[in-house]
């Protein structure tokens, strides 16, 4: 999770009109030494006063990047119109609120990795899918959503016995806040595989790993940039790009498909499973019509969460565009 800069390949021109930015296209803007200033400063001096100096810094950038801005009050509205969760048609005070939210959840990040996250303010749903799995030896892919504190589940496959746990990320998307991530929990039992795109050789890695009782975790909420495969299905009220990787690589390995997600509660956090598909098949004569049923399952599930906990989704960019380009890059939160 990281707020993003502007690449310098921009020259500060603003992309064509009519051309939405892609989230792969965001580059990243973690300061380091600030990271590390206010992880110690909640050591020293608790949450509180990590919040009232974070609360200027999360203003400043929410006034300096209109693209975060935009796309929170966008996605807000529409939690508003699909179930009435905001409580009225969001503010630029619900959109602050959002960002405040994404800054806080960084915290959460750093203490889990670091284990001073208060583990036992944690709740499971639907947990017991994966436990099974696992009394089998058996492993599955697992979608996860760029939302909440995911790295508690990271922590907690490592407390875990017999729960192995590959992460496909884009580390060099957030290459800076995983090294102080890698620094805080450097006996990590948990992989942190990169990946830009699933390629044969990338999937005959991940299918044995899965054969050898592994899970494999993979985001789908975000559509792959360079021309990846994606489907558009109902979500929010309208339809958006969601990947076909997870599914592809379900059916490659033959093996069970899960959701994960996870929310904010007062105390704590919330990991919610389900079992999307124990095995994904995809019939050469209707996949296409397979994809989409499974990304609607999917989005279906995620959108249920997501209007419960709206201020816990970080996706801070034109998530309903059409086909968002890579070409041009505008600052926006993104985890």
């Amino acid at each position: 999770m990281n707020p993003a800069r502007p690449s310098s390949s921009a020259s500060g021109a603003a992309p064509a009109a009519g051309r939405s930015r892609h989230w792969s296209a965001i580059g990243e803007v973690t300061c380091v030494w600030g990271v590390w200033c206010l992880y110690f400063l909640n050591r020293v001096f608790g949450r509180t006063l990590f919040r009232l100096v974070v609360y200027p810094v999360v203003t400043y950038y929410w006034l300096t990047h209109p693209l975060a801005r935009r796309s929170s009050l966008d996605f807000l509205g529409r939690v508003q119109r699909t179930a009435g969760t905001i409580g009225r048609m969001p503010t630029w005070r619900h959109s602050l609120r959002h960002l405040f939210s994404f800054a806080d959840t960084l915290l959460d990040k750093l203490l889990a990795i670091g284990g001073r996250y208060r583990f036992g303010t944690v709740r499971r749903e639907g947990n017991e899918v994966l436990l099974e799995q696992i009394a089998r030896g058996q492993g599955g892919v697992i979608m996860t959503a760029h939302m909440g504190c995911l790295e508690l589940c990271r922590v907690l496959a490592n407390q875990r016995q017999g729960l192995r746990l590959t992460v496909l990320v884009h580390t060099h998307h957030a290459e800076r806040f995983n090294r102080i991530l890698s620094r805080l929990d450097p006996q990590s039992g948990v992989q942190l595989y990169q990946v830009d795109d699933i390629s044969p050789a990338t999937a005959l890695e991940l299918t044995a790993r899965v054969a050898a009782g592994e899970f494999v975790a993979i985001a789908g909420d975000r559509a792959p940039a360079h021309g990846g495969r994606a489907v558009r299905v109902p979500f929010m009220g309208s339809p958006a790009r969601f990947p076909v990787g997870p599914y592809v690589l379900a059916s490659l390995m033959r093996c069970p498909l899960y959701a994960m997600g996870c929310v904010r509660l007062r105390e704590g956090h919330l990991l919610r499973f389900t079992e999307l598909a124990h095995e994904v098949v995809l019939p050469r004569a209707s996949r296409e019509a397979a994809l989409v049923s499974l990304a609607t399952a999917y989005a279906a599930w995620l959108q249920a969460l997501v209007v419960e906990s709206p201020y816990d989704w970080f996706n801070f960019y034109e998530f309903w565009a059409d086909d968002p380009a890579s070409a041009g890059r505008q600052g926006a939160a993104q985890p």
